[in-house]
């Protein structure tokens, strides 16, 4: 087969024809693919196409067994940071991730997948991109369809600039090299854009999709509406630190959801119908992903073996900041004795600090809904972004809004200046725990990666501190890209 992973022509992911080993989205003509003129000849098969993108981020198209689509990234974020423990030395899972190895190593599959995953979903964006206004049906359709799809190879790009390129900086040039643009289905190497061309790009195509998606009315929560778009752009404002525009779109994205209870809190997050959920993955019983789902790695009580000796922890030294009458507290157990409250599988392993957070709600089964955006998220960019804007005061009042419905008896903060950034980063850490932002926010924060005076062990850690602006917080790029372009994509400094 023919690898190719920053082309426009990858596997044209249809609805009924997903699975395949692991190099077969990279083959130019698979067994399985209908030919695009069938795939884009109406509206309807279309729409098909689309939902293989919207199913593409919860399947495994890769061989390895921590790659469950977007969840691959999401474990591999947090495992990466410092919030999340690995408690055990038993299971290797993530454990080269946690080491901060595969990252740098240009053959690693866990890079790979970080590069590939990504160009598969923008790849099949493209085709729908490319072929969408000749399809015979509704120009509503259409519009619809192509915003969706302008919306995936937004984010998609956006989840890949902030590993392979350095650190945006706000009011810098942004010359270096990021990844390369590709817009159109192409088999013609694509040589590196750089940062500012590919946040250029971002931006451009979330401005459309929003155009296109307007007073669109989704079937499901996978799929993407004007919301989703503005919180994407919201995400992507805060790391370009443009404050004004992160506060607006923050804002505008959330209307209509409303914080969860704080009875869901303590739910499982398996639901994707909890009412601050803005967009994720529902996973169907007759879908299950087994061992490569996201809650084969982060549920409490899933019988597999990541779970029953390696079960996920918070840091400790995050733990103590959580305020003891806030209900997410007791999503974890400090003492690891807690047999009432915190079940585990069979024969599963207990320690200090492990989880709850996420739920099976059949342990027979490893099915869960996978959270991609909350409302909760909105409400913490506007705080960041006022807070680090000047507005001190409105700051305070959003991250009150947000606060109160974790912690009944929150006081409205007095911090100010970088301690009220502080307080608003600690809540965000606690939030999302789990549910991969943690290395893209110590990243865009030029944070130090500390793992000390807490709960990890060096001993398998071994990377207990990474100083920011280290040449390791930029991915390398996969050593199959750069011999199968014969050089036209280069690599990061090694």
């Amino acid at each position: 087969m023919k690898k190719i992973y920053n082309k426009g022509l990858v596997v044209l992911v249809m609805i009924f024809s997903l699975f395949s080993c692991k190099d077969d989205y990279l083959d130019t003509t698979p067994t399985n693919q209908v030919s695009t003129t069938d795939a884009f000849s109406t509206t309807s098969n279309a729409w098909a196409a689309l939902n293989g993108i919207h199913r593409l981020m919860y399947s495994q198209i890769f061989g390895h067994q921590s790659q469950g689509g977007q969840s691959g990234n999401m474990l591999y974020m947090d495992i990466m940071g410092e919030d999340m423990v690995f408690t055990s030395n038993a299971n290797s899972w993530l454990r080269g991730e946690y080491q901060w190895i595969s990252h740098r190593s240009t053959t690693a599959y866990m890079l790979e997948y970080n590069y590939g995953f990504y160009y598969a979903i923008i790849g099949n964006a493209n085709m729908i991109i490319a072929n969408i206004d000749a399809a015979d049906g509704p120009e509503e359709d259409k519009k619809i369809i192509k915003g969706q799809a302008l919306t995936y190879r937004a984010w998609a790009y956006f989840q890949m600039v902030q590993l392979f390129g350095e650190r945006y900086m706000a009011g810098g040039n942004n010359s270096g090299l990021a990844v390369p643009l590709v817009l159109v289905p192409t088999t013609e190497p694509t040589p590196r854009n750089t940062v500012e061309e590919v946040y250029a790009q971002i931006n451009a195509d979330l401005d459309e999709a929003a155009t296109n998606l307007a007073g669109y009315e989704r079937a499901n929560k996978s799929h993407f509406d004007v919301h989703v778009v503005q919180g994407i752009k919201a995400r992507v404002a805060l790391v370009q630190e443009n404050w004004e525009v992160a506060i607006q779109y923050a804002r505008e994205a959330r209307e209509g959801f409303t914080l969860m209870s704080q009875a869901d809190l303590l739910g499982g997050f398996n639901n994707y119908d909890n009412t601050e959920w803005m967009w994720a993955s529902r996973i169907q019983s007759d879908q299950t992903n087994y061992f490569y789902s996201f809650f084969a790695y982060m549920s409490c009580n899933y019988n597999s073996t990541a779970i029953r000796t390696n079960p996920k922890a918070i840091f400790s030294v995050l733990y103590d900041k959580i305020s003891s009458t806030d209900t997410r507290k007791g999503l974890w157990d400090p003492t690891g004795e807690n047999e009432a409250d915190f079940t585990v599988p069979p024969n599963g392993s207990r320690y200090p600090y492990i989880s709850r957070k996420f739920k099976v709600a059949d342990e027979s089964l490893s099915i869960g809904d996978v959270p991609y955006m909350r409302a909760s998220e909105m409400y913490l960019i506007e705080a960041e972004a006022l807070a680090r804007s000047g507005d001190e005061a409105m700051a305070a009042t959003v991250l009150y809004d947000f606060a109160i419905t974790r912690d009944p008896e929150y006081q409205r903060t007095a911090n100010t200046g970088q301690a009220l950034v502080e307080e608003i980063w600690t809540q965000r850490r606690i939030e999302f725990w789990g549910e991969g932002f943690r290395f893209y926010d110590l990243k865009r924060t030029n944070s130090t990666l500390d793992r000390t005076g807490g709960n990890h062990n060096a001993s398998y850690a071994d990377i207990m501190q990474v100083p920011a602006g280290d040449i390791r917080w930029q991915f390398l790029i996969p050593q199959d890209e750069i011999n199968n372009t014969n050089g036209v994509v280069v690599q990061n400094p090694l």
